[in-house]
């Protein structure tokens, strides 16, 4: 059987997990990349990177291409934070069973935006910006909140604009505190989680 013609494609959205021994590699810089089986395509350039259960940085995609596993080189390895080809080999196989030299990956380069590790208390809503802060909320509290404020962090991942937000779903911009006790009420509950830290 052909495993090309089998093999699906797969999307990446706003988020993108990755193990939690990666974590300090990928704030430190020695990470600048991922590799995932099969041809994987990104919706966004920026998204989140998640870690051991928390958000860690915002990065910016820069290059996305795809090799079969016996094209992989060291370089390759390098930049997914491991020594050598033979490393990284080794650790796909342990992830992906029975994966074979001709199956397709995909290699995604990125670089830090900003670290989640290292916000501002200075700067409203820690330098977050309304839809980074939404998404959070949405994909770590939504559990813990209304369906009304759900409905007000949805708008936002989509606006990330309070003003914009607040015209949509209250007919004009007077309305805006209700939108920004929202986003004041997830961050809180972040830092109380110490999903984001000062």
């Amino acid at each position: 059987m052909n495993r090309d013609v089998n093999m699906r494609r797969r999307f990446i959205g706003r988020h993108l997990m990755v193990k939690g021994r990666y974590v300090d590699l990928i704030l430190e810089g020695k990470k600048t990349l991922t590799i995932r089986l099969g041809i994987v395509k990104p919706r966004y350039e920026e998204i989140i990177i998640h870690g051991g259960g928390r958000p860690i940085a915002k990065v910016k995609i820069t290059r996305v291409y795809h090799k079969r596993i016996r094209e992989l080189g060291d370089e390759d390895a390098i930049k997914d934070g491991f020594k050598n080809r033979e490393e990284l080999i080794n650790e796909l196989k342990k992830i992906y069973e029975n994966i074979s030299d001709d199956d397709w990956v995909t290699l995604i380069e990125f670089k830090i935006i900003q670290r989640l590790d290292q916000l501002s208390q200075e700067h409203p809503y820690m330098g977050l910006e309304p839809a980074d802060l939404a998404r959070l909320g949405l994909r770590y509290l939504s559990n813990e909140l209304s369906p009304e404020e759900r409905k007000i962090l949805l708008d936002l991942t989509r606006t990330n604009s309070i003003r914009a937000t607040s015209y949509r779903l209250f007919g004009g911009i007077e309305k805006r505190h209700l939108v920004q006790r929202v986003l004041r009420k997830v961050l809180n509950k972040l830092k109380d989680k110490g999903l984001i830290k000062r």
